[in-house]
C-alpha cells in the first residue's frame, strides 16, 4: 500500500523554487519512493550500484549529459566530486525544478551541499513514518504496539516482523554504513555502544558514564555519537538556554530517530514485553518527541525543539518555540491523567508568564481532558494540535 507522506507537498514545491532539492534521511525511510512517485518523469540513477558509482567517479561530465536537463540520484554522497559538477551543470541551464537528490549520511551531504550547492538547493529531511502515516496501513495500533514496532515504512508495507527487519536492519547498518562513515574500528564494541545508548533514551547524555559501561573513551563516545547523528540513528535534544538566573542545565539528552529500533536494541521481542517493561515511560517519550521532530521535518523546517532543566530540579520534557511565546510539553505514559502530573508545567508557566503558550500534557490515553492552563491529550492527537497553534500565529 502506497502511503502519501505528509512531506510531498512541501518537496513538490521546492522543487518548482529550487534547481536542486536534496532529500535526507536514514536507510528505508522511504526517500526513493517518495521521489519516483512524486517525479515520475525523471530519469533515476541509484549511485549504490558499485558500476554506475565507479562510471560516475570517472566520467562525471558524461554521466551529466545523460541526466539531461534532470534526475533523482540516489545516496548522491557515494560520489562527493560530482557536487561540483552538478553546481556547473545548473548554473548553466539557469532553471529550477532540475535534480532530486537523496542521501543517508548527514554530515558527507552537508559537506557537499556547503562546498558546492549552497544556495542551489532546499533540503528537506525524511524519517520514518509519523503516527498519521503508519495508521493509515495498521489504523488503531495500541500503544505498546507502535513502541514496538517502530515506524520504519517497510516494515508496515510488506508487513515484516519486527525483531526480523530491525535486527536486519541494524546488522546491515553497523557492517555497511558504518564502515564507511569511518572513525570505528571496533564494530563488536560498537554495537554494544548503540545498545547501551538505548538504555538511555531520555537521559542527560553522560559521556564519561557511557564511555566507562562500553569500555571507550569519552572522547571515543563523542564521536560515536556524531556517527549516530550522521547516519540519522539517534539524535540529540539541547537544553533551553533562557535569560534566568537560576544555572540551568547545559547537558543534551539522547534519543532514537526511530523508537521501535531503540526497543529492539533493548532486546525487546514482543509487543506484550513493553508494558511491564522499565524503560517503557522513556521509550513512550522518545516516540512523542520524534512525533514532533517528524511534525518539524514534514513542514520543511529544521528542529527547534528543546527541553528545559535547571539546578532547581524543575524540568520540562519537551519546550517548543512558537513565535515569541514557548509551549512546554509534557509526556506521561500512564493513561490517567492526574494533578501531580501538571505541577511541573505550573511552575514552568510561572517562570515565563508573558512568553507561555497553554501547556500540553501528553498521555497515553484516548480521551483530550482540560486541567486549568493545561490540556491532556493522546499522542495521536499532537501533530494536529501543533498545526492548530502555528495557524493560530501564537
Amino acid at each position: 500500500m502506497l502511503v502519501e507522506r505528509a512531506i510531498a507537498p512541501v518537496l513538490k514545491e521546492l522543487f518548482s523554487s529550487y534547481p536542486v532539492v536534496t532529500l535526507t534521511g536514514p536507510r528505508q525511510s522511504g526517500k526513493t519512493t517518495l521521489c519516483r512517485t512524486l517525479f515520475p518523469e525523471l530519469p533515476y540513477f541509484n549511485l549504490e550500484r558499485p558500476d554506475l558509482r565507479e562510471a560516475t567517479a570517472a566520467d562525471p561530465r558524461g554521466f551529466l549529459a545523460r541526466a539531461g536537463d534532470g534526475a533523482i540520484i540516489d545516496e548522491v554522497q557515494r560520489v562527493p566530486e560530482l557536487f561540483s559538477w552538478l553546481q556547473a551543470h545548473v548554473d548553466e541551464r539557469r532553471r529550477n525544478g532540475m535534480f532530486v537528490l537523496t542521501g543517508s549520511e548527514r554530515f558527507l551531504l552537508s559537506e557537499g551541499i556547503s562546498q558546492s550547492l549552497a544556495g542551489r538547493t532546499a533540503i528537506l529531511h525524511l524519517v520514518p513514518f509519523s503516527i498519521e502515516e503508519a495508521s493509515s496501513i495498521h489504523p488503531g495500533m495500541g500503544t505498546n504496539e507502535m513502541l514496538f514496532t517502530g515506524f520504519y515504512p517497510r516494515i508496515y508495507d510488506q508487513s515484516l516482523n519486527p525483531t526480523q527487519a530491525l535486527g536486519d536492519y541494524f546488522e546491515t547498518y553497523v557492517e555497511r554504513d558504518v564502515r564507511m562513515l569511518g572513525g570505528v574500528r571496533d564494530l563488536s564494541t560498537f554495537q554494544r555502544f548503540v545498545r547501551l545508548c538505548a538504555g538511555r533514551v531520555g537521559q542527560l547524555l553522560n559521556l564519561q558514564s557511557l564511555g566507562n559501561d562500553a569500555g571507550v573513551s569519552h572522547t571515543t563516545v563523542r564521536e560515536w555519537i556524531s556517527v549516530l547523528e550522521a547516519s540519522y540513528v539517534a539524535f540529540l535534544l539541547p537544553p533551553l538556554h533562557a535569560n534566568l538566573s537560576k544555572r540551568l542545565i547545559k547537558t543534551p539528552k539522547l534519543y532514537f530517530h526511530d523508537v521501535g529500533l531503540a526497543a529492539y536494541l533493548l532486546g525487546i521481542e514482543n509487543a506484550a514485553q513493553i508494558e511491564t517493561h522499565p524503560l517503557r515511560g522513556a521509550l513512550f517519550e522518545n516516540m512523542v518527541i520524534a512525533e514532533v521532530l517528524k511534525h518539524r521535518y514534514n513542514s520543511g523546517r529544521r528542529s527547534n525543539l528543546n527541553f528545559y532543566r535547571d539546578s532547581g530540579g524543575l524540568e520540562i520534557d519537551l519546550v517548543y518555540p512558537l513565535a515569541n511565546r514557548y509551549l512546554a510539553i509534557e509526556i506521561k505514559a500512564g493513561q490517567t491523567v492526574t494533578t501531580s502530573q501538571i505541577v511541573a508545567l505550573e511552575k514552568f508557566h510561572r517562570l515565563f508568564p508573558h512568553q507561555h503558550e497553554t501547556s500540553i500534557l501528553v498521555y497515553g490515553g484516548e480521551e483530550e481532558l482540560a486541567r486549568g492552563t493545561t490540556q491532556a491529550i493522546p499522542v495521536r492527537a499532537l501533530a494536529v494540535r501543533l498545526g492548530q497553534l502555528e495557524n493560530e500565529g501564537c
